[in-house]
């Protein structure tokens, strides 16, 4: 298993973990399988969702702070509710295929690490790459 560290910088953003993922499936020497990316994190997530354009990005956090605002007043006493909720809405795992030593993405596609919660100095993403 590889695992990754990240820090991150502000209250919410979003990192691009695609080429990080694609090289640990590429090292693990798996050929066909599944990758299965988490995160063990519960004011953050791990999804897959186009990452050509940094505008879908903005609109994605933008999206999620309707759901979720933070000025809104929780039940839950850590003052980062709506970090959590966003979480459980977007997943702290994705599964990809691995088709001839590569993850399976569409043309469009990444993997991308969403912060809820920050900023923070060592945010976790455990790969594990599993033939078969």
């Amino acid at each position: 298993m590889k695992t990754l560290t990240l820090t991150t910088k502000s209250k919410t953003e979003i990192t691009d973990i695609t080429k990080e993922v694609r090289e640990a499936v590429i090292t693990s020497g798996v050929k066909e399988g599944i990758c299965i990316v988490f995160i063990p994190h519960t004011t953050a997530s791990v999804l897959v969702s186009e990452n050509v354009d940094p505008r879908l990005q903005r609109d994605l956090l933008g999206s999620l702070a309707r759901i979720a605002p933070d000025n809104v007043r929780y039940a839950h006493g850590g003052g980062n509710a709506a970090a959590h909720i966003k979480s459980a809405r977007t997943g702290v795992s994705v599964a990809l295929p691995v088709i001839d030593g590569q993850p399976l993405l569409g043309e469009w596609q990444g993997i991308l690490f969403a912060e809820f919660d920050g900023p923070r100095d060592a945010r976790k993403v455990h790969i594990k790459v599993i033939a078969g």
